[in-house]
């Protein structure tokens, strides 16, 4: 009995022992002292100060409208029928693939305690099989490749002096909400403050923002054309907003945007310049001051916004809201003396409202309209009453693509041809009164959904040998989930044509129809499916 006790003693304190032993292993591993009992098993914490994103797009597209001018094999941007050269016809058809990748790089260094961060992001595109061995943006894909196609869309520093400041400086995003673009999703962005409709791109300059708990502000100073550094030739853009929350569920705010333009029409867009006399008002559907000789423009808008529950998470509606009126002043220099070009004022207005009728986001009922003024007889009395917005000065430079419509206005599944029938909320100065609806439903969440929408719009101003309705799209899409932010879609549109078309009139830019014999054109279509990648 004594032997059976001291052995089963024995026993015990050798299985303690080792128990102890290997518990001190593990902990020791565990910390980081020892060596390699979780190898493999736990993964290595993160390198935190580098990280990349990448958003990835590839479509197979068919549609009856396309360039006619034989050198925009690349990127195609602007107003279906405008400068670009762009038609419908019956009697061909497009068929091709295109793809992009815009990648994410960004440096945050353990040095600055995350109070430093160096952003870059880049764009590539192509249609596939479209050129080789060459330079130049939206192109590369042929036989053996080995294009100089890369393009920059962001390289800027972020600092962070103090808790939720934020100092931009750099070439970076120039967006018209109140929100951080750096800090709130793209969608968000798409249903508040403007909405896009006047500043949408990127652009080189300083930002500051403030984010508090219930409020928000930012002010900015961006540089949009330098031209001859010598010179007093500039086109700079400075702004200042707010928004406060009012109640949980809504919130409100305003800004001020200034434009001081003393380019006369320089710089810009390859052949086509920029700014209020140049040939991107007709490649983009804006208006087109006709202004023989040197100009100065100096042009304030004046905006208020509001929104309701925004994210949609509150409860089951959701409505947005914005106002905006610019205005400003045209001199022309004529034999010398500088008189008055154009004395300027226009409104644009918007309202959108939202119902979630099921369980996720994706059971979606959206109704809008959108409204801006127009001008009714080109300046002879020397008053432009219609909007401007940036896309006097870039292309695009703003982007309407929340509307869920795909011809009639913009649409964000888009390569290298970005031409709807309303490229800008001017409607070449004309203005316009139109609006949108779209059903969404989710057959299985998170996985498998339909929308069916349609949208509408008319003319402010009847043209010449024309009238006013523009015309009324219907359109529809499914798509499925192949896992986080990875999808498979499919789209169509068809758009019916008005009597707005009917009109060959160059008075206020490029011919409406764009022909002039008149007669109005075919109704445009357009079927595409895509996948979609957002990888991080």
């Amino acid at each position: 009995m004594k032997k059976i006790f001291t052995l089963s003693l024995i026993l015990i304190v050798f299985f303690l022992y080792g128990y102890d032993a290997r518990s001190q292993s593990i902990s020791t591993s565990m910390t980081g002292n020892n060596i390699n009992y979780y190898n493999g098993q736990v993964p290595k914490k993160a390198n935190k100060e580098f990280q990349f994103m990448a958003y990835f797009i590839s479509q197979g597209v068919s549609s009856n409208f396309y360039p006619e001018n034989v050198f925009m094999k690349g990127q195609v941007i602007g107003r279906l029928f405008g400068d670009n050269t762009t038609h419908t016809a019956d009697t061909s058809t497009n068929y091709y693939f295109e793809q992009r990748l815009l990648p994410f790089f960004i440096y945050q260094p353990h040095l600055f305690n995350g109070k430093a961060t160096l952003r870059a992001s880049f764009e590539i595109d192509w249609t596939w099989g479209d050129q080789a061995y060459g330079t130049g943006g939206n192109l590369g894909s042929a036989i053996s490749g080995d294009q100089v196609n890369i393009q920059t869309q962001n390289l800027e520093v972020e600092i962070k002096p103090a808790t939720g400041w934020t100092v931009n400086i750099g070439l970076q995003r120039l967006f018209d909400t109140p929100y951080d673009p750096y800090r709130t999703m793209f969608d968000k962005m798409t249903e508040t403050g403007y909405r896009l409709m006047y500043w949408g791109t990127d652009a080189v300059g300083i930002r500051v923002n403030r984010d508090k708990d219930f409020s928000r502000w930012g002010f900015g100073y961006f540089q949009l054309y330098e031209n001859d550094i010598q010179q007093n030739d500039d086109v700079t853009l400075q702004y200042a907003t707010y928004e406060g929350d009012v109640s949980p569920l809504w919130k409100a705010g305003g800004s001020v945007h200034y434009v001081r333009d003393r380019s006369s029409g320089e710089g810009g867009v390859s052949i086509y310049g920029q700014g209020l006399n140049s040939r991107l008002n007709e490649y983009n559907g804006t208006f087109k001051f006709k202004f023989d000789g040197k100009y100065k423009a100096d042009i304030v808008w004046l905006g208020g916004f509001f929104s309701r529950n925004a994210d949609f998470m509150m409860d089951r509606y959701r409505l947005t809201g914005f106002a905006n009126y610019n205005i400003g002043k045209a001199n022309e220099e004529i034999s010398g003396e500088w008189k008055t070009g154009a004395d300027i004022g226009g409104l644009a207005a918007n309202l959108r409202f939202g119902y979630r009728y099921g369980q996720t986001t994706d059971d979606v009922v959206t109704i809008e309209t959108v409204f801006s003024s127009g001008d009714d007889n080109n300046l002879t009395d020397n008053k432009y009453s219609g909007v401007i917005t940036g896309n006097t000065w870039g292309t695009p430079a703003n982007i309407y693509i929340s509307s869920g419509s795909y011809i009639l206005f913009p649409h964000a599944n888009v390569v290298n041809r970005y031409t709807p029938l309303i490229a800008d909320l001017s409607n070449m100065g004309y203005g316009l009164l139109g609006g949108a609806m779209n059903l969404s439903h989710g057959f299985v969440p998170y996985k498998f959904t339909g929308k069916v929408g349609t949208s509408w719009a008319m003319s402010m101003v009847e043209p010449q040998g024309g009238g006013q309705q523009i015309g009324l799209e219907a359109n529809a899409a499914l798509k499925y989930s192949l896992g986080v932010f990875m999808s498979v879609e499919m789209h169509g549109a068809y758009v019916w044509l008005g009597d707005f078309y009917d009109s060959n009139d160059n008075s206020y830019s490029y011919y409406i129809n764009g022909t002039k014999t008149g007669g109005r054109p075919v109704n445009p279509w357009t079927a595409f499916l895509v996948f979609k990648w957002l990888m991080f």
